[in-house]
């Protein structure tokens, strides 16, 4: 094994701590990880609530809040309609549970058995002869433009919320909510990878932001006058609307040289509410530079505020400008009505408590969702898995409490690894068995002793569910490497009506791993097709997918995880078509040091003591495109060794000497290696990550050890 470790210059490191304000070690590691940007550096530096976006910053929410409480108001039957994954169910469980607290005629439905994945004609005509006239998506609906077009002939509004990439043409959906939405080639949001039960939870924040808050939906100015030099004054207004700036206007002016009818600040405060900081001090600016006979109506916020944010109580907007924790993380130039509008949003937030109440079961909610997904879990990904994480370990959601009992994961604090581990699959493998709906009954219910039976019914199915798995592996592994040849080496390919629809995309998984290949897994059942894809070696299934789009009845997902379904009438025109798609991929070239461990820091012997988790937690949550760190120690000692197996003594129990503290340590795989890389009493070098180790309710300090060899074996290499 190689050992990588790239070198950064010493100043740079010093640079990021000390305009970020973290240690040197973590510096250090953010270098080498690449994350450098402004606006992604807050979102591994800070795990406040507050750096979550504004909720109608995603296009299409101020509609769909308008729709939904319509609804509540007009007493309308609503129906919440999901995909059967952890995703799916846990976008259901926030919205119709939100819902049902505003006491709203709601119902739910999940695809069930061989069910094919987003809203269904069926769905619709049903809740239509049940006089339903709203159907919310989530985690789907992108894709059904007939669907939703069937629902405009039977007076239903469709709001969708999703997070697939839509295809060239959108539904035409009362609204539609999806931060993939793209103006030209620009992300409308700028955080296009939500997942489904993201969106999910940012719509029930902005309901209840719409009933809860006097600012809904009202047109406000932020205004502030500052001097530009010894004469010329600048006065500056944020626009906003449902907390988002919609607009920004600066005048440099003179005083005495320009009426406010020669600068563009009449046309644009006319009809708005006119907020100031130290009003007293603002109007008398504003007579300086106009005149006395110009009057600006403005209430004052800075009392307001203050009592809010004790310390920014009496300070001007200058003085917050020096002192502003949020000023290092600005991508452009931070001023006076920057932080005025920080502490805007901030006070909103805390005076009408529209993140606390019910939002931490959202949250807890969508961080399993999100894990379960396999979302990147960068930037609002990480405080929402964080917070929830929080939430989770100080008191748990009731129907996520009630699978953790039965797990055995009671009482311990969870990591994101332990909810991918444990809770994701359990609650995936009721959808993968057709019964989506039992998870979504757990997560709504509220009578404990149902809570506790549906739990025991969903981790039978969970075995069950691992059977089948054994059982389909054995068909598709074998199928896929027959047809290798067929899809000239550049795809994994199994089909066939013994494949069940609810394990093609756990099997696709397992093809990926088995020949490091794109793989497809597709299902025949009652004359329809149901596939899923997921790529490997960094290939988009987009290529695939929109050279067979004509052929399908649906279609959609990420560009590494996707999924279909065609008509079995078009199978042979799919199959072809598909030997053309698979002589056309290209994989990017295969990296030389592809079994290389990239180290983030090197340890000094004095650093590994258990603070250093202080450090790996900073770094949490952990998954995809946020590997666990990994350090690099040399000259510890062996001090002990043990071999682990239940049946053959593969693994080995190590403790290391490392001065300060003694560690112990597992190196899976590796009894081999004893006497021949190193030997009791040995000074190695070891490069590892650092976790906690749960034993009879305590977390022991741990290293879990990638690579290890006598002292001096292996330079890491730049």
């Amino acid at each position: 094994m190689m050992w990588k470790k790239k070198n950064i210059p010493a100043e740079a490191v010093k640079d990021v701590s000390r305009k970020f304000g973290c240690d040197l070690l973590t510096a250090s590691i953010l270098l080498r990880r690449g994350i450098t940007e402004r606006g992604e550096l807050q979102y591994y530096l800070e795990k406040d609530k507050r750096y979550l976006r504004v909720p109608f910053a995603l296009q299409g929410m101020e509609d769909a809040v308008e729709r939904v409480l319509m609804a509540k108001e007009e007493g309308e039957k609503t129906l919440v309609f999901g995909d059967r994954d952890a995703d799916g169910v846990t976008s259901v469980a926030i919205v119709v549970e939100l819902l049902r607290s505003l006491e709203m005629d709601v119902s739910w439905k999940l695809p069930q058995g061989d069910e094919p994945y987003g809203l269904t004609m069926q769905a619709v005509e049903e809740f239509a002869a049940q006089s339903g006239t709203l159907i919310i998506t989530v985690d789907c609906g992108i894709s059904n433009i007939k669907e939703i077009e069937r629902a405009n002939e039977l007076n239903i509004d469709v709001i969708v919320t999703d997070h697939h990439r839509a295809q060239e043409t959108l539904p035409a959906a009362h609204a539609i909510v999806d931060p993939k939405l793209k103006d030209g080639d620009r992300h409308i949001y700028p955080f296009p990878d939500l997942a489904g039960c993201g969106v999910a939870y940012k719509l029930a924040n902005a309901i209840r932001f719409a009933l809860k808050s006097a600012y809904y939906g009202q047109p406000i100015c932020l205004l502030n006058t500052r001097p530009a030099n010894d004469e010329a004054w600048v006065i500056e207004v944020l626009k906003l609307r449902n907390m988002i700036i919609v607009d920004r206007l600066t005048e440099t002016i003179v005083p005495g040289t320009a009426g406010i009818n020669d600068t563009r600040l009449g046309g644009f405060l006319s009809g708005q509410a006119i907020f100031t900081w130290d009003a007293p001090l603002q109007k008398k600016t504003l007579a300086k530079i106009f005149g006395n006979n110009v009057e600006f109506n403005m209430a004052d916020l800075q009392p307001e505020i203050g009592t809010v944010a004790p310390l920014a109580a009496g300070k001007s907007l200058f003085r917050l400008k020096e002192l502003s924790h949020d000023a290092r993380y600005a991508q452009a130039a931070f001023g006076e009505i920057d932080v005025f509008y920080n502490l805007f949003l901030s006070c909103v937030r805390k005076r009408e408590r529209f993140l606390a109440d019910g939002d931490s079961f959202d949250l807890q909610l969508a961080a399993v969702g999100t894990i379960a997904d396999l979302m990147p879990l960068q930037n609002e990904n990480r405080i929402i898995i964080q917070s929830g994480l929080d939430s989770m370990n100080s008191r748990m959601h009731p129907g996520l409490n009630a699978l953790a009992f039965k797990l055995g994961l009671a009482g311990r604090r969870l990591s994101a690894t332990d909810i991918s581990w444990h809770i994701c699959p359990v609650i995936n493998s009721a959808g993968r068995m057709g019964k989506a709906n039992i998870s979504a009954q757990l997560l709504l219910e509220k009578d404990p002793a149902e809570r506790d039976r549906l739990a025991a019914e969903i981790i039978a199915m969970d075995a069950e569910r691992k059977d089948l798995g054994a059982r389909v592996w054995a068909v598709a592994n074998p199928l896929a490497a027959q047809n290798l040849e067929t899809f000239s080496g550049n795809l994994a390919v199994a089909w066939g009506d013994d494949i069940p629809r609810g394990a093609t995309g756990i099997t696709a998984n397992r093809l990926c791993s088995q020949f490091k290949l794109p793989s497809i897994v597709i299902s025949f059942n009652e004359g329809v097709a149901t596939g899923s894809m997921r790529s490997a070696r960094g290939y988009d299934l987009q290529g695939i997918l929109e050279q067979c789009a004509d052929l399908f009845v649906d279609w959609g997902g990420h560009g590494f995880a996707a999924g279909f379904t065609l008509d079995m009438a078009k199978w042979d025109a799919f199959y072809e078509r598909l030997q053309m798609a698979a002589q056309t991929i290209e994989f990017p070239p295969a990296k030389a040091d592809a079994d290389a461990v990239y180290i983030d820091a090197e340890l000094p012997l004095s650093y590994l003591t258990p603070d250093i988790l202080n450090v790996v937690d900073m770094f949490q949550p952990y998954g995809k495109e946020n590997k666990e760190l990994t350090f690099l120690a040399r000259g510890l000692t062996v001090i002990d060794v043990n071999f682990m197996g239940k049946l053959e003594a593969r693994h080995v129990k190590l403790t290391l000497d490392a001065g300060r503290y003694k560690w112990a340590a597992v190196y899976w795989n590796a009894a081999e290696k004893v006497t021949v890389d190193f030997t009791l009493h040995d000074k190695v070098d070891a490069v590892f990550k650092v976790g906690r180790n749960w034993f009879k309710g305590t977390d022991i300090p741990q290293l879990c050890i990638y690579d290890l060899q006598r002292k001096g074996a292996i330079v890491a290499a730049p």
